[in-house]
């Protein structure tokens, strides 16, 4: 590693002692002054440099080994590393959750990153990605009566599209998301498995958009994405309609109880 350590960014007395040295990662490896497999410089000179405490100085260290930034090697010093993407995935679901209609905002990054995949997988998809959102296009079908199994065979094949575009960058942060996506198509379609029309929407809506991706018809692709995303919150929206009358009867049907036909005070109708 170069010797001219410096802060480029956020360099200022505020900055704690851990912020300093995830700062000097950041911008060491942004310049090219750090690569992966380099090792960082001695723990005494390191601190010094930084102006952090040797202490603060291994606490900083072991939490960027924590999330793979870096590697400890006792007898060795501290390597770089490059950091699996995937593990994104618990710290996006941890730190989400905890957010309010964490759900809407998952439904809006997912239609986001959708579009800019099937856009893609129509130019980059090769014949085992077509492989695979076929087979995943088959599974929908099998399971369509199926909440769970349906789902998961839904979430298939649009993780399939992702992943033909051949983009490792939307992969992570979709596969980043994938818990609480997950999550969200159980939810939505034990939701809309009442609706009548619904079975012939999951099925051939899909097929549509599948073909478009065989095709390598781009605008259309991307137009019946759009179309497959707001089809299926007007779906959504109908079965909230009918869960709300359905509660609203039940409330008047306990407010207002049926009278036994033999009650001698019972109303009777012409």
């Amino acid at each position: 590693m170069s010797s001219d350590v410096s802060i480029t960014r956020g360099d200022t007395d505020t900055l704690s002692g851990y912020e300093r040295v995830v700062s000097f990662l950041r911008e060491q490896l942004l310049s090219g002054q750090l690569k992966t497999g380099d090792c960082l410089l001695p723990e005494r000179e390191l601190s010094a440099r930084l102006n952090v405490s040797r202490p603060m100085l291994r606490e900083a260290l072991r939490a960027l080994a924590m999330i793979g930034a870096v590697e400890i090697r006792h007898g060795v010093g501290t390597i770089v590393k490059r950091p699996d993407v995937s593990t994104l995935g618990e710290f996006f679901s941890f730190v989400l959750a905890q957010q309010a209609d964490v759900i809407d905002d998952i439904m809006e990054a997912r239609i986001a990153i959708e579009h800019h995949a099937v856009r893609l997988a129509c130019r980059r998809a090769t014949q085992p990605d077509l492989d695979r959102i076929a087979d995943a296009l088959k599974l929908i079908a099998e399971t369509i009566h199926h909440v769970e199994a349906g789902g998961a065979a839904d979430f298939c094949f649009h993780e399939a599209i992702v992943r033909a575009a051949h983009s490792p960058t939307l992969v992570s942060i979709y596969g980043s998301l994938s818990a609480l996506m997950m999550r969200s198509h159980l939810d939505r379609r034990e939701q809309i498995m009442r609706i009548e029309g619904i079975d012939e929407f999951l099925i051939d809506h899909h097929r549509l958009i599948f073909s478009a991706i065989v095709d390598r018809d781009v605008p259309k692709a991307d137009d019946l994405l759009t179309r497959h995303f707001e089809i299926g919150a007007e779906f959504r929206r109908r079965a909230t309609m009918l869960e709300t009358a359905h509660r609203m009867g039940e409330r008047r049907g306990a407010a207002s109880p049926a009278v036994p036909s033999n009650d001698p005070n019972a109303r009777t109708h012409p």
